[in-house]
């Protein structure tokens, strides 16, 4: 079982894991300004929380975009490699069905793939840090990692109950999801404000 104590939303020196909202909005504003395929690749990580991995994994068939999901394959555990369905907004699922029914679907099977494989990890690995470079992300939260976290941390701040986000992120156990619920939320900065009233 999962230890939530391996999950932090800090390094060591206090330094912030996760983007903030405002920092998640401008990677969005940004990876718009991409072309389609690099903007669906940054948007995927964005909206489903899911793992670089995972996400340079993504086939066609992954894609439900009638229902407004995607089917990613936890690739963390080694036993059975789990599916789970996360929804993704209508606006996205807009956008990939426009791309993958359009002049930019690639010919093999993978979302972003070139002559039936995935793209090479480090290849996704820099289009993420060029987004984040050119909204002056930097520090230790400037990783695909900072956007899982986000996704947590968004999730956790629209109420959306701790068992369905870690449904969505595919952990093993609520347990390392319940990490998220340490941000501090509108209530809790609502009530902190009055304290200075």
């Amino acid at each position: 079982m999962a230890n939530s104590s391996h999950m932090r939303l800090y390094d060591q020196d206090g330094r912030r894991l996760y983007l903030n909202p405002v920092e998640r909005q401008a990677f969005i504003d940004e990876a718009n300004t991409l072309p389609p395929l690099e903007r669906a690749f940054c948007l995927m990580l964005v909206y489903t929380g899911c793992r670089l991995s995972e996400a340079r994994n993504l086939r066609k068939i992954d894609l439900q975009l009638s229902e407004n999901k995607v089917s990613i394959r936890t690739l963390k555990r080694r036993k059975g490699r789990p599916v789970r369905e996360v929804p993704i907004p209508n606006t996205f699922a807009n956008l990939l069905q426009l791309i993958y029914e359009g002049e930019y679907a690639p010919s093999g099977p993978y979302l972003w793939g070139e002559n039936y494989m995935p793209l090479p990890r480090i290849t996704c690995y820099r289009l993420v840090k060029k987004v984040m470079k050119r909204v002056d992300l930097t520090g230790p939260k400037a990783r695909p990692k900072g956007l899982r976290h986000a996704f947590g941390v968004h999730a956790v701040l629209r109420k959306v109950q701790v068992h369905i986000i870690s449904k969505w992120m595919g952990h093993a156990s609520v347990e390392t999801t319940a990490i998220y619920a340490t941000v501090l939320g509108p209530e809790e900065q609502e009530v902190a404000a009055r304290m200075w009233d």
